[in-house]
């Protein structure tokens, strides 16, 4: 009853913001079923039709997913925790940023639309509403979904990422300020420190869908003019961000490994900014990856005895990590090493052990020009056919192969 409750107040606050909710089942066809708006249309918008009615039998629960066509037209979807059939919510079409004229005339003419429906053309993009990134109506979506599936964070899947990127400011150094400008200064600074402190807690919990709330804070205001040089201040910001936010990866219980090599890889983005229009792009990447790997890798849900075991095994994943070992280590039994562990993993020490020298392989292979026999050997693994036989079993690639396609 409370869902139910909650569905309906949730579908109420949509709908008076001129935001159209329709709910399918895997099995449904979309068209008219997502926006009856669009039916005279329906021909013409039929390849997102086919590329979201695939994803409909895969949608999971407890994850948003972001759609975005050709054609500028925005959804959110997710699967309800509900025993009806029809528990897929479609949320939307809705616009970023507004359609203009000639946004309007070019695509009638990409889509090849007949002259006389231009003009219906044109009458529909004015009904579609346009809700900026920013905009408070995703604060209540996130907030449904947390309420819905009783998590804090949950994962997203967006297709077809664009951005809308913030004004980025061109002043010079600040210079001779007086004293209401220093207040004002104060004030902005401490703006900055609760947002920076906002974005970590976000991280450490792995809640990626508060990036929307979080980055619309970033403008001018957010970059300190220390320099005259706009992408240099840019480029100082984004690096303070990776700074802040690894040390948020690691209270989300992240091991230094993956951190580190995530935060060099963020360095070496920073420093080929080449103007200031690449820095909204690179920041919600940071945020974003840095929130995947709070999900992927945290310790932080595992008892103290399986946090210390994976602990040892991520810190070095070339050493002996059989199940007798890491008991030995752990001082238990493999028995109890061997239940709880796969209780709080959901896998097998084994298993989660060729599942981390794969990954490291992987990365190895994608990062470096060593020889696979070396990789094979970083990763724990002497036998270099062996470790080419369980590379392609997990990947369906030899090593070569993978790196061949991760370097085209």
């Amino acid at each position: 009853m409370r869902l139910e409750n909650d569905l309906n107040f949730f579908c109420d606050i949509l709908n008076k913001s001129h935001v159209h909710t329709s709910f399918l089942s895997a099995d449904d066809n979309l068209g008219a079923a997502v926006d009856p708006r669009f039916n005279s249309f329906a021909a013409y918008f039929s390849k997102f039709d086919r590329t979201v009615q695939s994803t409909l039998g895969e949608i999971k629960s407890k994850t948003k997913y972001l759609l975005c066509n050709e054609y500028k037209l925005r959804y959110v979807t997710l699967r309800l925790p509900v025993p009806s059939e029809k528990n897929i919510l479609f949320i939307g079409p809705y616009l970023s940023s507004p359609m203009s004229a000639r946004d309007i005339l070019e695509l009638g003419e990409r889509m090849e639309i007949d002259a006389n429906l231009q003009r219906l053309l044109k009458e529909y993009y004015a009904t579609v509403p346009v809700l900026p990134e920013n905009d408070r109506i995703f604060d209540v979506i996130n907030t449904f979904c947390e309420r819905i599936w009783q998590v804090s964070s949950f994962a997203i899947v967006e297709l077809n990422k664009t951005y809308a990127l913030p004004p980025v400011s061109s002043d010079g150094a600040l210079h001779g300020e007086s004293g209401e400008e220093i207040l004002a200064s104060a004030e902005m600074m401490e703006q900055r420190y609760a947002f920076e402190n906002e974005l970590m807690r976000a991280v450490s919990q792995g809640q990626q869908h508060k990036e929307s709330l979080l980055m619309s804070a970033i403008n001018e205001q957010m970059f300190e003019k220390r320099l005259r040089d706009t992408v240099r201040n840019a480029k100082n910001y984004c690096i303070i961000m990776n700074t802040l936010l690894r040390k948020a990866a690691e209270n989300g219980g992240v091991h230094p490994i993956y951190i580190d090599r995530l935060s060099s890889d963020i360095a070496a983005k920073i420093e080929l900014i080449s103007n200031t229009d690449k820095v909204a792009p690179l920041m919600r990447e940071i945020f974003s990856s840095y929130c995947h790997l709070v999900r992927k890798h945290s310790t932080n849900r595992f008892s103290p005895k399986i946090k210390k075991a994976v602990i040892v095994i991520e810190s070095d994943i070339s050493a002996e990590l059989s199940l007798a070992s890491l008991a030995r280590q752990l001082g238990v039994s493999c028995g109890y090493l061997a239940t709880a562990f796969k209780r709080e993993t959901g896998k097998t020490v084994s298993e989660y052990v060729r599942d981390k020298r794969v990954e490291h392989a992987k990365y190895l292979l994608g990062a470096t020009h060593l020889q696979v026999q070396t990789v094979a050997m970083h990763c724990g693994i002497m036998d270099v056919q062996y470790f080419s036989k369980i590379f392609k079993r997990q990947t369906g690639k030899t090593p070569r192969e993978y790196r061949a396609s991760v370097r085209e």
